[in-house]
């Protein structure tokens, strides 16, 4: 008999079991919602809806249910559909009827709401603190290169010169801003349904706020049908970790690419690397491609949720099943490519002399020489079109610029002078661009401190995070 089957006259078909059972995936959560339960029943006990005896017993009982659970000890059924049924049904073989006055003044529907959340406000520590040290990697290897040069690209052409900690500190703050989401969702995650029941309260005199503060909530939901209803928070987070993988992703084929013999501008480390089964010579960046891969599956699951959603009237609906396992799938998604990410940028080996003698075989000098004849008192727009003229004959003449003679310079432009060839140099078109946000030295100089504070302040809060978070009640045993 299931543990609600005192309304039907015979059992489900096996094979309604096996489809709607969430406990194959939901048992993820077996921690989260052992933890709840003791904050609950401590909660039952202390406002008297209990006595303080069957209080202690049933924590003690979940306790034991909790080592079972994690040792491997405890079976886990699909007949008792999610864990929530399946932590019950063990808690009352542990001890007794009495275990089944754990449920009073809640239901599944405010309870699985709670284990997500606990779940995920977990998650999102772990994956802040994955981001902060791919930063770390990434800011390493900007202060290892700040007198590197290559060139920049636009529509992946040759544009203009820039330090490749310039380039790289563009994905810092690109990891910094996904940071900022994420820390803003955590407000929005972190607040306590428990309480809600299954759509309208219950008729127990309860204390929510108590149970919010055992499991260091910040808040309660307000409404109770908006509290057992609401997966707002799982598709902020989805499409969090979408913006993330993306920029992950947009990293990821620059270093295909940069790694590749055509490029050559870096050399990712053998331990990121993988090889051919029939070519020896293949040195593979295959991590970088799957993290680029992995992608999609991110996107997907964002769909899905708005998906599931989207039709869904109040309060909770069995639809609802369906919010987990892309949770689930997502963050294992980004804590695989994080935790691989900062250790492939620290190692990764920087051709310096190749990006170098790259931006001296280009023309992304090209509006630099445009600029020079502006600073001779000429037009932008003529200037730009004598500029579009002598690249014209330097293909021709299969040149460059700084390969022109002067008399050559001068042919299109009697303004120009010897002083030329120092303003086309690689060094000076970067230094050239000292405005906030530029490339030159003393602008990435200051990003470098300003990315610094941003990391600072990252680790902060994480530092307050983990300490509010160690400082609860009751704590899941395992994540």
């Amino acid at each position: 008999m299931k543990l609600w089957g005192g309304r039907f006259t015979k059992p489900t078909s096996q094979l309604v079991d096996e489809y709607t059972a969430s406990i194959y995936f939901d048992k993820k959560l077996a921690a989260y919602d052992i933890e709840g339960s003791l904050a609950h029943v401590a909660m039952l006990g202390k406002c008297k809806i209990i006595t303080t005896e069957e209080a202690k017993t049933i924590a003690e009982g979940l306790n034991i249910v909790a080592s079972k659970i994690e040792s491997g000890e405890a079976r886990l059924s699909e007949e008792h559909e999610d864990i929530h049924m399946n932590v019950e049904k063990l808690l009352i073989e542990e001890v007794g009827p009495v275990g089944g006055k754990l449920h009073t003044g809640r239901s599944r529907n405010d309870q699985v709401a709670l284990d997500m959340r606990l779940y995920l406000r977990d998650a999102l520590v772990e994956l802040i603190d994955l981001l902060v040290h791919v930063q770390i990697a990434l800011l390493k290897q900007a202060k290892a290169n700040m007198d590197t040069i290559l060139p920049g690209y636009t529509h992946l052409q040759r544009a203009q010169p820039v330090l490749f900690s310039h380039h790289l500190l563009a994905y810092a703050w690109m990891f910094q801003r996904d940071i900022d989401r994420l820390t803003d969702s955590w407000k929005r995650v972190n607040q306590s349904p428990l309480g809600a029941g299954a759509l309208a309260g219950t008729t127990f005199p309860i204390d929510r706020g108590f149970v919010a503060e055992q499991l260091a909530f910040e808040d309660v939901c307000e409404n109770s049908l908006d509290a057992v209803s609401d997966r707002d928070f799982v598709i902020e987070f989805l499409s969090d970790a979408s913006m993330i993988s993306m920029h992950l992703s947009r990293l990821c084929e620059e270093l295909v690419q940069w790694s590749s013999q055509e490029f050559h501008f870096i050399e990712l480390d053998d331990e990121f690397s993988t090889g051919s089964s029939m070519m020896p010579q293949k040195k593979n960046p295959d991590v970088a491609e799957l993290v680029r891969g992995k992608t999609g599956r991110v996107y997907g699951h964002l769909m899905g949720m708005l998906t599931t959603l989207k039709g869904l009237p109040l309060a909770y609906n069995k639809d609802m099943q369906e919010d987990k396992e892309g949770m689930f799938d997502t963050v294992a998604t980004l804590r695989g490519a994080l935790s691989l990410f900062a250790p492939m940028i620290e190692t990764m080996k920087v051709n310096k002399d190749v990006m170098y003698n790259a931006v001296q075989r280009d023309y992304s000098n090209a509006t630099d020489f445009a600029d020079y004849l502006v600073g001779k008192g000429i037009p932008f727009r003529e200037s730009h079109a004598i500029t579009g003229e002598t690249v014209l004959y330097c293909i021709k003449e299969n040149k460059y610029l700084t390969e022109l003679t002067l008399d050559e310079f001068q042919s299109f432009s009697k303004k120009v002078e010897a002083d030329i060839y120092h303003f086309l140099s690689p060094e000076a078109v970067v230094q050239a661009r000292n405005v906030l946000g530029g490339t030159a030295k003393n602008q990435v100089n200051n990003q470098l401190e300003s990315i610094t504070q941003a990391i600072n302040m990252n680790k902060q809060w994480l530092e307050v995070k983990n300490e509010r978070l160690a400082n609860r009640t009751h704590q899941a045993s395992s994540y």
